[in-house]
């Protein structure tokens, strides 16, 4: 498989612009030891990090043309072959690890969640994301673009858009605007609540967002009648993580 075909197939644009590439990894706390390189593809992003030193610094790939290119150009760089969904982060590193990438536009809501989910093994991320999903993620309350992501990234790391990105910095061009956005954890340990029925509760309310949450929330099958009107009467975009946190403590049975 050709280069270009390859990146179109795993549905990634590789940056070919060295000030942005030294930007974004400039971007991580200069505090960080371990970090893990997701989608490194040509390593332009790859150098920079291994020019920084860290005391154990990885790269994960699955593009097996990638992962040649990768070893011969940068013969000391530990390699992971894989899918970075499925691979078992809780055996990768000893610690918490920062998460870096230029990351695959066709899974980075995927690679989203799995932060979510990993969120105390992963204090930092800096990602280059359509410029849609990383203004999803950043957004705020009220918001049109607010959503799952939103609400549940937000609960454990506050969020910070950084910069837009062109797409003739690419190759190949993609057909929108990138950006790049950085994730730090926050204080918040646990959530005073269920999470797991937090987590329903939320993906509930948006999957149906332009429904009130009276009737978005009624796949659930909970007592709604403990709930007060107002709050019935809103929609999911109108909540705040610790209104989406008391919501959750209402409905529990």
């Amino acid at each position: 498989m050709s280069e270009v075909k390859a990146k179109k197939y795993l549905g990634q644009h590789f940056l070919t612009d060295e000030s942005i590439a030294l930007r974004i990894v400039e971007s991580l706390s200069p505090t960080t030891s371990s970090v893990l390189e997701v989608g490194p593809g040509m390593g332009i992003l790859t150098k920079y990090l291994i020019a920084n030193a860290y005391p154990d610094f990885r790269v994960v790939e699955i593009d097996r043309e990638s992962v040649a290119y990768l070893h011969h150009h940068f013969p000391n760089l530990h390699v992971v072959e894989g899918d970075f969904l499925k691979i078992d982060l809780t055996t990768m590193f000893q610690e918490p690890f920062a998460l870096i990438g230029n990351f695959p536009y066709n899974i980075s809501s995927q690679i989203l969640f799995r932060v979510y989910d990993c969120r105390n093994q992963i204090p930092e991320v800096v990602g280059m994301f359509q410029k849609e999903v990383a203004e999803r993620v950043a957004a705020k309350p009220g918001s049109k673009t607010y959503g799952i992501l939103s609400v549940l990234l937000s609960a454990f790391y506050d969020i910070e858009y950084l910069f837009t990105v062109p797409p003739h910095v690419f190759n190949p061009p993609p057909q929108v605007q990138s950006a790049v956005i950085r994730l730090r954890r926050n204080s918040v340990t646990t959530l005073e609540c269920d999470e797991k029925l937090f987590l329903h509760v939320v993906k509930a309310g948006f999957n149906q967002r332009r429904k009130t949450l009276r009737n978005a929330l009624r796949q659930l099958v909970l007592p709604l009648d403990n709930l007060p009107s107002p709050t019935l009467a809103k929609r999911a975009e109108q909540l705040s993580v610790a209104d989406f946190v008391e919501l959750t403590q209402k409905l529990t049975p």
